[in-house]
């Protein structure tokens, strides 16, 4: 068991395999081998900037990449009665502290010391091995595979966002703004939670061809950004624009409950999920007067991965149309490039790479 050949990001733009300590696990974790990886945004961002926003690749050090994995248990701590190896698991990627006031108040993925799996200083998944408590590898039922339990990370973002945060409710109405994966699979929990309007809002017409075939009932693509015209007013511009060729109002039943300050209605609520430019402006005058709630989302909490196991066990969120690219561990660079670039080389734009463990085949599910 000497053999953890892994993934790491040595500094921008230098990855490199190499073989890292199999990690040691105590009572209550689990040591389990990864057979499938998607690449996160997050991933690219560290790859190309080494650093996301306070989180920094530190000069000098370096980090396995990859935190949406599924895997089969290997090893069992001692104290662990509700697994065993040979279980097939969807890895949640977080420990916390269970000490502090945020994981006391049922809030873990706001503590201060989670260890976070690609997240500097801790290494990520990209490898053979990877340990983490027991009660964060969930079992998967016997109809998912593989594939499916890495999805399970993306989705419970979703969740996380859309049911949790968003509070949506069955026969409200959502606007979605980006088509890339978690905001598809926003789109995929609204749609299992019973919406009766799901909006796609992107400025690529590939992606809003995906989103309405597998989950958004209208799609807009904005305007281009005029010559010398503000962020605001482009946003008012395209706001208008949009309003007007999908009838949507600020009240009544073509009124939009969750979605961006200027399309959601009137004491509707606006969640932010992806990162975007951490430098923008707000107009506040429209968040008091519409009296909107506006919120954060910040990875997943608790419940939010049983809730995205049992909405894809359950055939209310099919995952595998996502996934449009796979490549095997030593494939993982190109795996990487391809999500860079957006498309690979046949020019099939990426959804979702998938990057199976050492000595996994790509096509084993």
């Amino acid at each position: 068991m000497s053999d953890n050949k892994s993934f790491v990001l040595k500094k921008i733009d230098h990855v490199v395999f190499e073989q890292r300590h199999v990690p040691e696990i105590g009572a209550h974790d689990v040591l389990v081998e990864v057979k499938k990886t998607g690449i996160c945004g997050s991933d690219i961002h560290f790859l190309v900037h080494g650093r996301i926003g306070d989180y920094v690749l530190k000069p000098g050090s370096d980090m396995v990449l990859g935190h949406e994995s599924s895997g089969v248990v290997y090893q069992v701590g001692h104290s662990v009665t509700h697994l065993k190896p040979g279980d097939r698991v969807a890895l949640e990627p977080g420990a916390t502290c269970r000490r502090c006031e945020a994981c006391k108040e049922g809030r873990y993925q706001l503590c201060p010391d989670v260890k976070f799996a690609a997240t500097p200083p801790d290494d990520g998944t990209l490898g053979r091995y990877y340990a983490l408590p027991a009660d964060l590898a969930y079992p998967l039922p016997p109809h998912l595979s593989l594939e499916d339990g890495a999805m399970i990370e993306p989705l419970s973002v979703a969740v996380h966002a859309v049911s949790r945060l968003g509070g949506f409710k069955a026969n409200q109405s959502i606007a979605v703004f980006g088509c890339g994966p978690v905001g598809i699979l926003c789109m995929a929990v609204a749609k299992a939670l019973g919406a009766s309007r799901i909006v796609a809002v992107d400025i690529v017409p590939g992606r809003l061809e995906f989103a309405k075939s597998y989950a958004a009932t209208d799609i807009f693509q904005p305007p281009p950004l005029a010559q010398d015209e503000t962020r605001i007013a482009y946003s008012n511009r395209s706001a208008a624009t949009m309003k007007q060729q999908l009838g949507i109002s600020e009240r009544g039943p073509t009124a939009i409950d969750l979605t961006g300050i200027r399309i959601v209605k009137t004491g509707g609520t606006y969640v932010q999920v992806g990162m975007g430019q951490s430098d923008i402006t707000i107009d506040m005058s429209v968040v008091l007067c519409k009296e909107l709630v506006v919120k954060g989302s910040f990875r997943y909490g608790p419940g939010d991965y049983p809730l995205a196991i049992a909405l894809v066990a359950q055939g209310k969120v099919d995952l595998k149309p996502l996934v449009s690219h796979r490549f095997s561990f030593d494939d993982a660079i190109l795996a990487f490039q391809t999500t860079r670039d957006g498309k690979s080389s046949d020019g099939k734009g990426v959804i979702k790479a998938i990057i199976s463990g050492p000595d996994v085949d790509v096509n084993d599910m």
